[in-house]
């Protein structure tokens, strides 16, 4: 998948490719890639997936890695340095940004929830990119040999076409005929196939969000966690991974870890569309006024605004991620159902403001020469409005994650509706 080579440190551990590469120039290597991502968006949109030799430019530059453990080859720069990048990308294209962002993201996963060997099998190729959805969906059964059998197509897989692995949920039909059991699970590539489904969707049509398909796929006993959801585990008593390698973010919240990388992204959008807007500031002339929209007061007033609202959000989700490390470094019992619902309010709140910075100042003062169809303005548009239609954002950060904070604050139990 890389073109980099492995190199093997003291111990046998693998060593990543660049020892030395920091965390200021992993983000400043996205940064300058971002740049070249704003010509080619329209591309990306028509393949449904950013470009093979995007990929191996990401691949070179260390983003596969970010989140990986060290010992296995990877940088284990942590969650904020991702959402720095994450951010950064998603400037440059959304639908590239999420795309990247909801592959490679899992690797935190992974090295928090799975145990040793099964972490040493997965991350034995360096570079790592996973999907992972959280509905459930096909069957499972045991396989001879104490594994699993998964059957099933499971949508919407940000990451797919070039991903590694993929990690879902699934159930298992009890042998007793009881209720059936959930399943979450991990499996290698060569166990499924990229469904070719996606890229009719209002927008984030470059976001390679293709369904993959099980027939028969054969998951190794441990890759799987039988009674686990990955939004809802519970790490006040440690994880694997925090033991494993010593780092506290490989025991940190799941829900919130995941819902900083939709804030990340909306915060970078947001900033993209902040961009063209600019331009048009500087290029476009009013229509009475004839000066240019930098010099007309309405125009002030309106970009001020939206910059404003934007400048907002990127602060929160930095402290946001800065605080997410900070719990994590408190130790395992700090990081309760609480603190991880608490920052996954503050996503929300950000996700909030910079789609309003967006959809409420920047699209409609544009101009309808600024928002046809593929214009950078209309296409930030299209994949916010599709941003809010994830599951995720639409349903569980807006509704039920802000209920459910409410009730962990308060110590009390899932009210009755009138």
């Amino acid at each position: 998948m890389s073109t980099a080579t492995l190199t093997t440190g003291a111990g046998g551990a693998s060593a990543p490719p660049e020892p030395d590469l920091t965390r200021d120039e992993v983000v400043r290597r996205a940064e300058a890639l971002a740049r070249t991502l704003v010509d080619r968006q329209a591309e990306t949109e028509e393949r449904t997936y950013y470009a093979p030799d995007t990929h191996e430019e990401f691949a070179r530059a260390g983003l596969y890695r970010i989140l990986v453990p060290r010992r296995y080859g990877g940088y284990e720069f942590g969650v904020e340095t991702f959402m720095r990048v994450a951010q950064a990308l998603a400037r440059g294209c959304p639908s590239t940004g999420w795309m990247y962002t909801l592959g490679a993201a899992h690797a935190l996963a992974v090295a928090s929830i799975f145990e040793e060997r099964a972490q040493a099998e997965i991350f034995a190729g360096g570079d790592f990119v996973s999907p992972a959805t959280i509905t459930p969906a096909g069957r499972a059964r045991r396989a001879p040999d104490g594994g699993w059998i998964i059957d099933g197509t499971f949508p919407y897989c940000s990451g797919a076409p070039y991903a590694t692995h993929f990690i879902g949920h699934t159930t298992v039909e009890p042998d007793d005929g009881g209720e059936p059991e959930l399943l979450l699970f991990i499996a290698p590539r060569d166990q499924w196939t990229l469904v070719d489904d996606w890229g009719r969707q209002l927008g984030l049509k470059g976001s390679g969000s293709h369904s993959v398909s099980f027939a028969g796929g054969h998951i190794p006993e441990h890759f799987a966690l039988p009674g686990t959801h990955l939004s809802e585990i519970d790490v006040t008593r440690g994880t694997p991974g925090r033991r494993l390698h010593g780092n506290p973010e490989y025991g940190g919240g799941p829900l919130s870890s995941m819902l900083l990388e939709s804030a990340s992204l909306a915060v970078g959008m947001a900033q993209g569309a902040l961009d063209a807007y600019e331009d048009l500031m500087r290029t476009r002339k009013t229509i009475f006024t004839r000066v240019t929209r930098a010099e007309d007061p309405d125009y002030q007033l309106w970009y001020g605004q939206a910059a404003g609202m934007i400048a907002t959000a990127e602060a929160a989700v930095h402290e946001a991620a800065r605080r997410w490390s900070a719990t994590c470094a408190e130790g395992p019992e700090a990081f309760t159902r609480e603190a991880d619902l608490r920052l996954a309010a503050v996503c929300r709140e950000v996700v909030r403001l910079a789609w309003e910075a967006v959809e409420g100042h920047l699209f409609p003062t544009a101009g309808s020469s600024a928002v046809r169809a593929g214009e950078r303005v209309e296409r930030v548009w299209r994949d916010m409005s599709t941003l809010h239609s994830h599951a995720g954002i639409g349903v569980l950060l807006r509704g039920t994650a802000t209920r459910e904070y409410a009730r962990a604050r308060f110590g009390a139990a899932e009210g009755a509706r009138p």
